[in-house]
């Protein structure tokens, strides 16, 4: 029987770009799923919205109440833009116990991380993060840097648009290559951008670039490694095709094909504590390095709700 899959939060292009994806995953057999419902809040688009989504990608059963859903499907991926709703969407299913796939950022601050990592120890199916963790660029490096028993001596990663929504790409591509064990951020200064210095426990040193670029509507994704062996790498990854690596590694273990996640929750959720290590350094630390065990559960991290306002503005005026 087909895995029974909802979507709740229709705000981006994702839903409409993943759809297709997961069905050219069943065809060739990788998974075996249906997408069979839909709804939104309404919070970045407009009334009604599920219905005419639906009906454009031939998803047989929209809803207007969220908590409609959870008897109708095994599991959701939630592409909320607000990311502070997250967590609150999610409980209806993880309650239950369905699985839940969180699209990019995850979570916005350390009490609604710390509730995933909860549910990750009960056993909840859940997964989630930036596709560009997963970029084939990415694995290939990684794939020939292990192959030739290279080293990695440093690396620098960015992109444009914002610190956080986009700048996780950012934070997930570095995380992609050097792997897991960020340790603590610093924030260096502003050169157009904000430039980020991450530590990893056994001594590795990555870079970053986040942030809006003044008069300039976004960077590219893109990453250097400077590495033992291989010399210099570099490269630009195409956006245009970074759903499909995503979608392979996540959809076996969210639908419960296997029973191994690609990644750990803690090491999912580096991306965003690091980033929010980062705000702590640049508004509160006067630039001093912040240990990702020293963050704090009453900080608010990042706004989602002010960042769905400001989506909604830029969609609808």
């Amino acid at each position: 029987m087909a895995f029974r899959l909802g979507l709740v939060g229709l705000c981006t292009s994702h839903p409409e770009n993943w759809v297709p994806i997961i069905r050219k995953l069943t065809d060739e057999k990788l998974v075996d799923v249906e997408v069979i419902t839909a709804w939104d809040s309404g919070e970045t688009r407009p009334v009604g919205f599920a219905k005419e989504f639906c009906t454009k990608m031939a998803i047989p059963k929209p809803v207007d109440r969220l908590d409609e859903m959870p008897d109708m499907v095994d599991g959701v991926i939630i592409h909320t833009a607000n990311w502070n709703r997250h967590i609150e969407q999610a409980k209806p299913f993880i309650d239950a116990n369905k699985a839940v796939f969180l699209d990019k950022p995850m979570v916005g601050n350390l009490s609604d991380a710390n509730q995933l990592l909860d549910w990750a120890k009960q056993k909840k199916r859940i997964v989630g993060g930036s596709s560009l963790r997963f970029a084939d660029e990415i694995r290939e490096f990684r794939k020939t840097l292990s192959a030739e028993g290279g080293k990695i001596l440093y690396a620098l990663a960015g992109c444009g648009t914002d610190e956080f929504n986009y700048g996780i790409h950012a934070y997930s591509m570095l995380s992609g290559v050097m792997g897991p064990g960020i340790r603590s951020v610093q924030y260096l200064g502003f050169s157009g951008q904000n430039l980020l210095k991450v530590t990893w426990a056994d001594g590795k040193i990555g870079f970053l670039g986040t942030g809006k670029v003044e008069n300039v509507d976004g960077l590219d994704f893109h990453l250097t490694v400077a590495t033992v062996k291989k010399g210099v790498f570099q490269v630009i990854v195409d956006w245009r095709k970074i759903y499909l690596p995503l979608l392979e590694a996540a959809l076996p273990y969210f639908t419960g094909r296997v029973e191994n996640p690609p990644l750990t929750m803690a090491e999912l959720l580096e991306p965003e504590l690091a980033a929010l290590a980062a705000r702590t350094s640049r508004l509160h630390g006067r630039h001093a390095e912040v240990l990702l065990t020293d963050l704090r559960q009453d900080d608010p991290g990042y706004d989602g709700s002010q960042f769905a306002r400001e989506y909604r503005m830029a969609r609808m005026g």
